[in-house]
């Protein structure tokens, strides 16, 4: 499994040459994700713009005429407005897609300030070995090989991101929805991160446009 950090919350993950999966398209990573081929499936957590930029999706769609689109119904109400199809995912669904396992796992968007913005939010377990939580810290109670960890955000301290971190306990962890941080931000946050890790856990500092290749 490769995957590419595109920025924020958008990577791309390939299988090989048979299968390629892009996360969360939203608004920080427009020009990265418009000019995408040989996209196979789109996971979408949620409906913030940071994480579904629908102006994108329509020219992903456009470029990949056979892509599959994966979200929950919260999503999939404004997908519908657009007239888009796409596969509804429900809380504790486990699905094969040409053999690869997406399994969900649902809670409310982490508070920022009250109830303002605490949308649906589906995090995705993807061929049982990596885990993207969207923006809450969902434990899916399962062992977890790669994670993707979210590191900063209006909903969110870097305490919080340790913690969870080792709450997991994943093999390796990258960083994800940094986008709201400076290069210096990225710098301290990473940082912590690094100095507070428990052996065991291998922290790959991803930066946009960087990726790697998890085949061990």
């Amino acid at each position: 499994m490769k995957i590419k950090k595109l920025g924020h919350c958008c990577l791309l993950i390939e299988y090989g040459n048979d299968f390629r999966i892009l996360t969360d398209p939203g608004g920080f990573t427009i020009e990265a994700q418009k000019e995408l081929k040989d996209i196979d499936m789109v996971l979408i957590t949620h409906e913030h713009g940071d994480h579904l930029h629908t102006e994108s999706l329509q020219e992903i769609i456009k470029n990949n005429d056979q892509v599959k689109i994966v979200a929950n119904s919260s999503v999939g109400k404004i997908l519908d407005d657009l007239e888009i199809k796409y596969d509804l995912i429900n809380n504790g669904d486990s699905k094969d897609w040409a053999g690869i396992f997406i399994d969900a796992f649902e809670v409310k968007h982490k508070e920022i300030y009250g109830e303002t913005g605490r949308v649906q939010n589906t995090g995705y377990m993807i061929d049982k070995r990596f885990f993207y939580p969207g923006d809450a810290f969902i434990n899916p109670e399962r062992e977890v090989e790669i994670l993707a960890l979210p590191v900063a955000g209006p909903w969110m301290s870097v305490k919080e991101a340790i913690d969870y971190l080792k709450e997991i306990k994943p093999k390796y962890c990258f960083p994800v929805h940094d986008a709201v941080l400076s290069k210096g931000g990225k710098g301290v946050h990473f940082g912590w991160i690094e100095r507070t890790l428990d052996e065991g856990t291998e922290f790959i500092p991803l930066e946009e446009g960087q990726d790697y290749n998890f085949n061990n």
